[in-house]
């Protein structure tokens, strides 16, 4: 072994050189970048356009801000989100304060804001066209929600800054117009917390009873004097505008001056161009309603005293036409009752006389041949159905018979003797019921046609009624008619108790002629309400 590898192999290994430029990891670099950016940059104002707005469901809100050539990504914390006083958009142009970090998992830097507001006027009015659109999309602007405000109203709320002269306008104006109970609830109208001041203000109102302590009111103002559009501010924000979309009680939004317009003043019930404006919209008149209730009572009497008059020559021009006395109304249909009365007995004598003429055309009818020749058709008639009766009787055990021969093969003697039995004996029930109706039947025939034989007898011309009398001549012929007979002729007058010899004389007095009546006198039309006594 040479020297060389002596010196190589024995005794320790000599030291490792230092190194001047360690390596970092990554966690110490990031970390590291992280302080010194938050060193550098704690407190930074930044102002550009709102992008990716994405509200956590943690609270924080995540967003980007650009300009027209780079962006930035920041976050607001859940405990910031709140005081913030412009809610973050997507497109609005704002000014943000906080501080510049790192987010080391991702090696991105973003700022973290901890206050931010518009960047001019602009942009605000920008912010509130979009917040219009959105609601007006939800239905919150539409004309038929809105509440219908009361006339009278008992009592009012107000909702304003207990200082200033915004109070004692609204005051001043309702007292002198509608005396009634006013209600102020103080708030503060311009800031960070005036929209939700306002907000709680309008639920308290709403939350009262009308019969508690403190009744709630008919109708609330949300009053304000004018300002900036920065002062005002606090009336567009959305959240306020629902509450006042949400409320029970009819709203008058009264905030700045004519030219001014929140988003309060669409959603509220009706928007009033200043403070004294809504006093007056929200109360009457009570002077004027005094004279119009004096003019209404003048019109009332002067309407009543025409109607008495009216009447009265109503009533004037009626008793004008009525008789001097009151018995002469009934004169003139007391007289047509005594006319009629006096005409009642001769009317009924000739109704008598007209129905004994038509009896007696009737009973000129009534020869003893009709009546035989009805008794005849009637014995045909019964006869002939005593023929069918039979008959169908004997058709009729006959089908039985055969029913009962057709049936017999098919069933046992048991059943078919029960059947048999049941037949004879319904067969011998009917026979019975006939031999018990047939004689009654006959005998009521009997007794009709005894009682028309009665009936014909009586008008049997050969044995005249007392006073009547039938002529005869010699041969014993009828004589029916005064043509038939002649002068010195020999009759034979027969009645019904014996007969007598006469002699025909000649043409006797000629009779006198029947007196033709009057035609009766054409009654008079009855009076309306009185009937006909005919």
């Amino acid at each position: 072994m040479s020297f060389d590898d002596d010196y190589a192999f024995e005794g320790a290994a000599p030291a490792p050189a230092r190194d001047n430029n360690p390596p970092l990891s990554i966690s110490e670099l990031s970390f590291a970048l992280k302080r010194t950016l938050e060193e550098r940059f704690g407190h930074v104002r930044l102002r550009g356009e709102i992008s990716k707005v994405n509200r956590h469901a943690s609270g924080h809100v995540y967003l980007t801000l650009k300009d027209d050539k780079s962006a930035i990504d920041g976050v607001i914390w859940k405990g910031v989100v709140r005081g913030l006083g412009v809610q973050p958009e997507t497109g609005l142009e704002v000014i943000v304060t906080g501080k510049i970090t790192s987010y080391p998992a991702r090696s991105s830097y973003q700022i973290v804001i901890e206050s931010m507001e518009a960047a001019g006027a602009g942009a605000l009015l920008a912010q509130l066209e979009r917040l219009k659109v959105k609601l007006r999309d939800e239905g919150l602007f539409d004309p038929a929600k809105k509440k219908a405000l009361p006339t009278f109203p008992a009592t009012i709320g107000v909702i304003t800054s207990p200082t200033g002269a915004v109070i004692r306008d609204i005051l001043h104006r309702i007292a002198e117009r509608w005396p009634c109970r006013v209600i102020v609830w103080p708030v503060v109208v311009q800031g960070d917390a005036a929209c939700g001041q306002v907000s709680n203000a309008i639920r308290g109102f709403d939350q009262m009873t009308p019969d508690g302590p403190i009744p709630r009111p008919d109708l609330l103002i949300v009053a304000r004097g004018g300002g900036s559009v920065e002062d005002l501010w606090c009336f567009n924000d959305e959240g306020l505008a629902r509450t006042v979309a949400a409320a029970r009680i009819p709203i008058i939004s009264a905030v700045g001056h004519e030219t001014d317009t929140t988003l309060i003043d669409f959603v509220s019930d009706r928007r009033a161009p200043t403070p004294t404006g809504a006093a007056e919209i929200a109360t009457p008149v009570l002077a004027d309603l005094r004279w119009a209730l004096s003019d209404l009572e003048g019109r009332l009497s002067r309407a009543g005293a025409r109607m008495l008059e009216d009447r009265r020559t109503r009533l004037r021009a009626a008793a004008r036409g009525l008789p001097a006395r009151p018995e002469d109304l009934l004169a003139l249909p007391q007289q047509r009752l005594d006319h009629a009365a006096s005409r009642l007995g001769s009317g009924l004598h000739r109704n008598v006389a007209v129905h004994e003429r038509q009896l007696a055309v009737a009973a000129g009818r009534l020869t003893p041949g009709l009546l035989r020749a009805r008794v005849e058709r009637g014995q045909d008639r019964l006869r002939g159905a005593a023929d069918r009766l039979g008959a169908a009787l004997q058709a009729g055990v006959a089908r039985n018979e055969r029913r009962l021969l057709q049936t017999a093969g098919r069933l046992s003697p048991a059943p078919l003797h029960r059947r048999l039995d049941q037949r004879q004996a319904r067969l011998e029930a009917l026979g019975v019921r006939l031999d018990g109706v047939m004689p009654r039947r006959l005998e009521r025939a009997e007794d009709r046609l005894a009682a028309l034989s009665r009936a014909l007898t009586t008008l049997d011309p050969k044995r005249p009624k007392p006073g009547f009398a039938r002529i005869e001549n010699a041969d014993g012929a009828m004589i029916a008619s005064a043509a038939a007979l002649s002068p010195g002729q020999e009759v034979r007058i027969v009645f019904g108790d014996g007969a007598k010899g006469a002699i025909i004389e000649g043409e006797g007095p000629a009779p006198r002629p029947a007196p033709t009546p009057k035609p009766a006198p054409r009654p008079k039309a009855p009076p309306v309400g009185q009937g006909d006594l005919f």
